[in-house]
């Protein structure tokens, strides 16, 4: 039997099919302000995946985050079919809530063809097994933490992280981390546009987190705004999202209230996976009292 919580996370990407080219998503609160942006992510993908014909996976996406989703909402996708080649298929996936845009994505997608191969070495660090679930780690903490972070970390994820850096709020660190990620649970079937669909789903965390380190800042601490403006995931070779995969992170750049962060995604073997890369707003918050 699937683990109820992932369960519902494979329901919420199995969109209700309005019409050809229109679908609609149901939404979930993570404990953020708004819609998580890896929600609106993964089921953009699978609408643009539902209008491509078998055999072709995505490649590459684009996106851009416009407004907050409201979660008592539907979620409205309206994929505009762009072109469909000989090798390659492209979409346009619009995102709509309370009649206005919320997000747009574009999305690549190809036959399987041979070609050149190779890839970055994966970093050198512990394995998973050596390493504490960070979700555990963090609600030893929740006491301490303001409303905002305490609702982000004491509800259950689909996924469980374990991150090989520690970090302590307030104390300025190396933009850069590594994070071991997996479902809580095996995939009742094997389907690789669900594996990239929650793939894409889960890209969004800690990505954007990255860029706060060299700052000592914190979402949990409730210190600093943080909302995704940009995300751009590419897909290198096929995963199970099952398993352990790495995610190392590097955030090069913070400028203009803005973070930069780019991520690259090996599996146990050290295999490169997918490439991400993220921009979103960053504002230091005020604490008053």
């Amino acid at each position: 039997m699937t683990n109820r919580i992932l369960a519902d996370l494979l329901r919420l990407l199995d969109l209700e099919r309005l019409e050809m080219n229109l679908f609609r998503g149901e939404s979930r609160d993570i404990g953020s302000p708004q819609v998580f942006g890896g929600q609106v992510l993964g089921q953009a993908l699978m609408a643009a995946c539902r209008t491509v014909d078998d055999g072709r996976f995505v490649h590459s996406l684009h996106a851009y985050f416009l407004r907050r989703g409201d979660f008592d909402a539907p979620i409205v996708y309206e994929v505009d079919r762009s072109r469909d080649g000989a090798s390659f298929t492209s979409r346009r996936v619009v995102a709509i809530q309370h009649g206005r845009q919320i997000f747009h994505m574009s999305a690549s997608f190809q036959l399987p063809e041979d070609g050149p191969d190779h890839q970055a070495s994966p970093p050198d660090v512990p394995p998973p097994e050596e390493l504490p679930d960070l979700s555990v780690t963090v609600r030893r903490h929740l006491d301490r933490m303001p409303e905002q972070g305490r609702r982000y970390w004491e509800l259950q994820r689909p996924f469980e992280f374990r991150s090989v850096e520690a970090r302590t709020d307030g104390q300025p660190q190396p933009g850069l981390r590594h994070v071991w990620f997996r479902l809580i649970d095996r995939l009742p079937v094997e389907d690789p546009v669900m594996q990239r669909c929650l793939l894409a789903y889960v890209s969004d965390y800690h990505l954007l987190e990255t860029a706060t380190l060299p700052h000592g800042l914190s979402y949990s601490a409730g210190d600093v705004l943080l909302a995704s403006i940009d995300h751009a995931l590419w897909f290198h070779r096929p995963l199970r999202i099952d398993e352990w995969h790495l995610y190392a992170l590097v955030s090069p750049s913070s400028s203009g209230a803005r973070g930069l962060a780019f991520g690259r995604i090996f599996d146990r073997a050290g295999r490169l996976v997918a490439s991400t890369a993220q921009e979103g707003l960053m504002r230091r918050k005020v604490i008053s009292g």
